[in-house]
């Protein structure tokens, strides 16, 4: 019997998941950082992305609880960190109403962004919002997990960023985004690595349930090889430090792998969760630094 009281704010703190904001921040932090190397940097407009941002990514969390839990699919077996539905901290009819509510939240963020982007930013708000629910209810069961995320934890978020603060789209930031999509998709390959199992016996289609764990585990540390990578590349456009600073992500990145590869099964793997986390945003404040440094 749970010990969280159901539906307290305890309870919504741990499905919110706090620790996977990581993910939605990088993007923000570092095309802010790059429009600030232009000249370009704009706080309310910056402040508004980060507000979306997080609350897209806690309703994509809740969403993912929810329609795990209904599917069936979150069950004792499961080795991730515990969703709330299944242990019963929320109920199904609270966690619908928080997930009407948040998006209702992050879509009121990203309508004050309109005076600094355009309506065209509906569309993209829209996109964001229903991609949400398309990942969980059907295309992380047929592989796609991937490139949501680098779509939209690394194209969307880092080139809407950047334009509603300077309204442009420049070289950079298609190498810049293509690094964050990179980077982030590895705390997503690692899940998929640790529930390659269960994701087998459910059905769940992943990109290693069907090229197997030997290349799940090399394509975790090729993309943040290849993160770093299409940063270093911004040497091109006069970014002196953007090949040296990041490169130190490479060694922590790499250790992780061993780690990860070594442990290979089970609930040990949780915490390489925590380290890949710690590793993204290692990353995101050295690229924001060299983007700074110039």
């Amino acid at each position: 019997m749970s010990t969280i009281p159901q539906n307290s704010i305890r309870a919504w703190l741990l499905a919110s998941r706090p620790k996977t904001l990581t993910a939605a921040l990088i993007p923000v932090v570092t095309a802010s950082a790059l429009a600030y190397s232009h000249c370009a940097f704009r706080w309310v407009p910056a402040v508004l992305c980060v507000i979306f941002a997080a609350l897209m990514q806690v309703a994509a969390n809740f969403i993912n609880d929810l329609f795990d839990y209904l599917k069936g699919t979150d069950g004792p077996e499961r080795l991730g960190p515990k969703r709330a539905c299944a242990q019963g901290w929320i109920s199904v009819g609270a966690m619908r109403i928080g997930i009407g509510a948040t998006l209702v939240l992050a879509c009121s963020a990203g309508l004050c962004m309109l005076p600094f982007g355009g309506w065209t930013l509906l569309l993209l708000g829209g996109a964001c919002v229903v991609f949400a629910f398309l990942y969980t209810t059907l295309l992380s069961y047929c592989g796609f997990g991937d490139v949501l995320v680098w779509v939209f934890f690394g194209f969307v978020p880092v080139a809407g960023t950047y334009y509603v603060q300077a309204g442009s789209f420049p070289a950079e930031v298609w190498w810049l985004a293509a690094a964050c999509g990179l980077v982030t998709d590895t705390l997503l390959v690692l899940n998929n690595f640790r529930d390659r199992d269960t994701d087998r016996t459910a059905g769940k289609r992943t990109i290693i349930v069907v090229l197997g764990e030997r290349f799940g585990s090399l394509f975790y540390l090729g993309q943040g090889v290849a993160a770093y990578l299409c940063v270093a590349a911004l040497t091109l456009y006069g970014y002196r430090f953007a090949a040296l600073l990041p490169a130190v992500y490479l060694v922590p990145h790499a250790l992780t792998w061993r780690t990860m590869v070594r442990i290979d099964r089970g609930v040990a793997l949780n915490r390489i969760l925590g380290q890949t986390s710690r590793n993204m945003l290692l990353f995101a404040l050295l690229v924001a630094a060299a983007l700074w440094l110039k």
